[in-house]
């Protein structure tokens, strides 16, 4: 799931302004590339700190989804396409959530 949010993450900022090169699209890629790679590097460890690398990965998902506002303010993407990332994304937070629970 949270391979699929990067790669739509991606191809939607392939379509951004340019002069966000080093701005949103660059803040909303990392966003997204954090969010599987956290995941992956806690699956090696305790559950404990699995759990720890789940809160990273739940935080840069927030923090995609404001950016994913932002973007949508500013015209970038429509409202459509917000509101289907956003759906995506809730629905691998509350996933995660409740994956990160059978952990403790």
């Amino acid at each position: 799931m949270s391979m699929e949010l990067t790669k739509t993450i991606f191809e939607l900022t392939s379509n951004f302004p340019s002069a966000e090169k080093y701005g949103l699209i660059s803040q909303m890629n990392r966003c997204s590339v954090s969010i599987p790679s956290n995941i992956a590097e806690g699956s090696s460890r305790t559950n404990k700190s699995f759990s720890h690398f789940l809160d990273i990965a739940l935080g840069s998902s927030f923090e995609l989804q404001t950016q994913l506002l932002i973007a949508n303010t500013c015209n970038f993407i429509s409202d459509d396409v917000s509101n289907s990332i956003e759906l995506k994304l809730e629905e691998f937070q509350k996933a995660t959530m409740s994956f990160q629970n059978t952990l403790n």
